[in-house]
């Protein structure tokens, strides 16, 4: 317990400078160093023994966020200059060169390395690289650069409400187990909670978002976003769920352990992972129309 909270207290202080200097390139670093060693930790765990391909997911998860947004760099490099390197090709195609080296590897270390090894790569490489790089996405997607910034914390508070509600509530309450086979200490009760926490603490966080900031949310964006807090919500305890799947399948406790009493990287953002992107994805249909 001793060692959780200290390495709590050394999070929250990453967190605080990070928040202090979210329009700089430092949050483009730290989300890109996250992704290297998210990317890592799934190779790892799957056991992926080809070298050459843990060491170039790794290094395309790292660089990924950098080409989110033409702001990435920002007071750095101008959006100017960085748009003329991010434009220069569709990503898709920094995608398919991807798996295309993958299965070159495969083809070439056939005798230790699997299509399943490639499957996992792939996705360690680019999908959860892309959920982090939600997070610059959403602070440069508006002209408002504040609501954006807003919808960062929005999925962050999905997650981190949901899951800190649900073990509470579910310590207090809970009877009736959720899924059992996946995770046995999570309940029906403990994440029935864990919605409510999340609605109260968005419902509180809109209203401070009103009160402070320069340019405030109307009416029908704070609607859309407490009706959507449910659905986004449950979809975090689904990611939860999902990585404790991952780990029964590569047989392991944690995904890594970079931070003490907490586990890796993945251990922790597993739920954002599946939060920020649909926040995004919301952001996009609802707020760009």
């Amino acid at each position: 317990m001793k060692q959780r909270v200290i390495t709590a207290v050394v999070l929250l202080a990453v967190l605080a400078l990070v928040v202090w200097q979210i329009n700089t390139p430092l949050l483009v670093a730290v989300l890109a160093f996250l992704s290297a060693v998210a990317a890592n930790e799934i190779m790892k765990c799957a056991k992926v023994e080809n070298t050459f391909i843990r060491v170039v997911g790794t290094a395309f998860a790292c660089v990924f966020p950098f080409f989110s947004s033409e702001k990435a760099l920002e007071p750095w490099v101008s959006s100017e200059i960085w748009s003329k390197v991010t434009d220069a090709l569709p990503g898709i195609v920094y995608i398919i060169a991807l798996v295309l080296v993958f299965l070159l590897a495969m083809l070439k270390g056939y005798a230790y390395t699997t299509f399943e090894d490639v499957s996992v790569s792939v996705f360690a490489s680019a999908l959860v690289p892309f959920g982090f790089s939600t997070i610059i996405r959403l602070r440069d997607m508006f002209q408002i650069e504040q609501f954006g910034i807003y919808l960062i914390f929005y999925g962050l508070i999905c997650a981190l409400a949901t899951d800190t509600g649900a073990q509470l509530t579910g310590m207090a309450f809970g009877k009736h187990k959720m899924s059992p086979n996946i995770s046995p200490k999570k309940t029906v009760e403990g994440a029935i909670g864990g919605l409510i926490v999340s609605l109260l603490l968005n419902g509180v966080a809109i209203i401070l978002y009103n009160r402070f900031a320069d340019f405030k949310m109307d009416e029908f964006a704070a609607t859309v976003l407490l009706i959507a807090c449910l659905p986004v919500s449950f979809m975090g305890m689904m990611g939860d769920l999902s990585a404790s799947v991952l780990k029964r399948n590569f047989g392991v406790k944690d995904f890594g352990k970079i931070f003490p009493g907490h586990g890796g990287v993945m251990d922790r953002f597993d739920s954002s992972l599946f939060t920020l992107p649909i926040t995004y994805a919301i952001a996009i249909t609802v707020f760009l129309k």
